[in-house]
């Protein structure tokens, strides 16, 4: 169950943020489209907190590490949106795969955490991935994408550490509620300046991307509320396929060879960064 609702979470990720790329050429201004991919999914978030843990759950005495975690998390978003709207479906999504290479690193070099040879050389093998994927000796992406993408992969990496923080003491679920909660005023204040009409075609896909958005942060919920995170991490990878299959389809996108080859690389490193993490925390339960 856990492994299906990861793949599905997965699922509607991509349909996510395709949705992102149409409504954008439709004329949606980003800061719209992260207001309503909030918004919508708040009712849905509502519903699985009282049907889960009650409406009492969400009570917190750690709303200062909430609102950091609330700030980072929309400027992780907005780069995250943004990544997909400059580059291909697929490049976006095997760059954002980088992540916990990031997160390891930044955990050796700012937490101290102990980080041994072995994952001293997925690092490595993670980044000669990113290298021979962006293939700096040609202008195959647009440099800003680029730079966007691997921007927001630090960024989600920085806010893995404040959730393993925050997750000490609160739920997936109050953590979710509250991030989505405390982003709505500062994105309404954003509305204000960037809100427009659109026509019905637009309205319909920007409630489906707020709903998929939703759908895919509870599934996500779900899975870790019956597995840990070193089982369902790796059902993460199957978003290249979806992000293939729409840029095929709705854009004929066909990634270059690099693209493979760099995303095997990155899926190699951060699965091997998952295993030992998976070693690590069997060993300090043995202990």
């Amino acid at each position: 169950m856990a492994i299906g609702l990861r793949l599905a979470a997965m699922a509607f990720l991509s349909t996510m943020f395709a949705l992102s790329k149409i409504v954008s050429a439709r004329g949606v201004h980003l800061g719209e489209t992260l207001f309503y991919r909030q918004a919508l999914a708040l009712p849905l978030i509502l519903l699985w907190v009282m049907l889960t843990d009650g409406l009492r759950a969400v009570r917190t005495n750690r709303l200062g590490a909430h609102v950091n975690r609330t700030a980072l998390g929309l400027t992780g978003m907005a780069l995250n949106f943004g990544s997909y709207l400059l580059l291909p479906l697929t490049e976006a999504t095997t760059i954002g795969f980088s992540m916990p290479i990031f997160a390891t690193l930044l955990s050796a070099l700012l937490l101290r955490e102990r980080t041994g040879p072995h994952r001293w050389a997925a690092i490595l093998l993670g980044f000669c991935g990113i290298l021979v994927m962006v293939r700096p000796d040609g202008a195959h992406f647009p440099a800003l994408g680029l730079g966007v993408a691997l921007t927001a992969a630090v960024m989600t990496a920085c806010i893995s550490l404040l959730l393993r923080d925050l997750g000490r003491t609160e739920k997936a679920g109050v953590i979710v509620f509250w991030f989505t909660a405390l982003s709505i005023p500062p994105l309404c204040i954003v509305m204000l300046f960037v809100g427009q009409a659109h026509d019905p075609l637009t309205w319909l896909l920007l409630g489906l991307l707020g709903l998929v958005g939703g759908a895919a942060q509870l599934c996500m919920t779900g899975a870790l509320r019956l597995a840990p995170v070193s089982v369902v991490l790796p059902m993460d990878y199957s978003t290249i396929i979806w992000s293939t299959l729409f840029g095929l389809f709705l854009w004929g996108e066909w990634p270059l060879s690099s693209t493979w080859i760099g995303a095997t690389l990155i899926i190699a490193s951060g699965l091997y960064i998952a295993w030992r993490e998976h070693v690590r925390t069997r060993r300090m339960a043995s202990a």
